[in-house]
């Protein structure tokens, strides 16, 4: 088939779980399809690694994606007025619609694939630019990533800052509205967890048609080109990966830093915190109060140092949809996971064998104590883990499900 895959961001390097998702669906499915790739692009992202892509893609194009808070502003105000997503607003950029249109004038295709929610708008637009006296109609495939509405009314219900609550909980409301709306008008709409299925199909009103044909399909790595982390004797680093920019890790990362890295410190007063990921805000660089034996290192194209000194890898996370691929990713490694449930929401676990799970700042805080205090078992909960990863999460067997959902276009 002639696919046109479409992502909200460039999916190389393999440095975000969003990322990690679309490559390795891309290389499965230019395996057997001629695949051109429309992406966004941001301005730390290289010519290099556009003609990554380009070694398995029939063609790949790029549109700029520049944001700002003036702009932010401006659709803020936008959604405001129009009772539209804000989120879906801000990424309704028309160099992108342009671009949609002009690679459909060009040449057919037999299916438009969407990478994300964000990314709905622009196949809609395709197969609309494709209803010409004879032109073949793409089919649509959607990729949730994540039930987009449930971040933001999870990230609601721990915000304290009111003006801040109501935003957020008016954003789930509009993107509740718009998500449902939009997968019910793509013929396939493929989840990465059978929760955020559940979670969206519960928004339809009862009685309407729900969501197409759906498949669940998990974020998937790639172990034969990830070897464990060789650890160092006397490891007491505790270590958070991830964005950011993304709200629910920022969020997660501060109410671990403030309300139980001090009941860790006060057994474990040697143990550094290490927070890797890029744009980190005011707050976490330099917490207003004191807090002790806290290295952020922000984006580090290699973490493998910090990772040969990592103890416990930690998934503080309170809000967020979809999976963590961090955990996958830490999995791979071989290094002991502590999750709150929220954290390890999607995927396949073995609490106590492959990752320990806890909830409050006291219940979290003895299960990385417990593994700060006893290598042995952190070896043991690391090695499990890199076994479950390498037999349920290989991107070579389990995106083989891809091919049906494919087959039945």
């Amino acid at each position: 088939m002639r696919i046109l895959f479409l992502t909200q961001v460039l999916p190389y390097p393999l440095d975000a779980g969003p990322k990690i998702r679309a490559y390795y669906t891309l290389r499965h499915l230019a395996r057997q399809h001629q695949v051109t790739l429309l992406s966004f692009v941001r301005p730390m992202d290289t010519p290099a690694q556009v003609e990554h892509l380009a070694q398995f893609c029939q063609a790949v194009h790029t549109v700029p994606m520049r944001r700002s808070r003036p702009r932010d502003a401006l659709h803020l105000i936008e959604s405001l007025i129009t009772g539209q997503s804000f989120i879906i607003r801000r990424d309704r950029v028309p160099a992108m619609a342009r671009r949609v249109d002009e690679l459909l004038a060009t040449g057919e295709f037999d299916v438009v694939h969407a990478d994300q929610l964000w990314m709905a708008q622009y196949a809609l637009r395709a197969r609309a630019a494709s209803r010409k006296p004879g032109s073949s109609i793409p089919r649509l495939v959607l990729d949730e990533h994540n039930a987009c509405y449930l971040i933001a009314r999870r990230l609601a219900a721990e915000e304290r800052n009111p003006l801040k609550r109501a935003l957020a909980m008016l954003e789930s409301r509009k993107m509740a509205r718009y998500e449902v709306e939009a997968c019910r008008r793509f013929d396939w709409v493929v989840w990465v967890t059978e929760q955020d299925h559940r979670a969206v199909e519960q928004q339809a009103a009862d009685g309407e048609r729900r969501v197409p044909r759906s498949a669940v399909i998990p974020i998937c790595g790639d172990p034969a080109a990830t070897p464990g982390v060789r650890r160092k004797p006397g490891a007491q680093r505790v270590t958070f990966l991830g964005g950011l920019h993304y709200p629910p890790n920022a969020q997660g990362v501060l109410w671990f830093i403030h309300h139980v890295w001090p009941l860790i410190l006060q057994q474990i007063p040697d143990a550094v915190l290490t927070i890797i990921g890029k744009d980190p805000m005011p707050e976490i660089r330099n917490p207003k109060s004191e807090i002790r034996n806290l290295d952020v290192t922000g984006y580090l194209a290699d973490p493998t140092p910090y990772l040969a000194e990592t103890a416990v890898f930690i998934v503080p996370l309170l809000a967020g949809g979809g999976m963590r691929v961090k955990i996958v990713d830490a999995w791979m490694w071989g290094l002991p996971v502590v999750s709150t449930t929220i954290g390890a929401e999607g995927i396949e676990t073995r609490p106590g064998e492959n990752i320990l799970i806890a909830d409050t700042p006291a219940d979290f805080a003895q299960a990385v104590v417990r593994l700060l205090r006893d290598p042995e078992e952190g070896q043991r909960i690391g090695q499990a883990g890199r076994r479950w990863a390498e037999q349920h999460y290989d991107w070579r067997r389990v995106y083989r499900a891809w091919d049906q959902v494919y087959a039945d276009l």
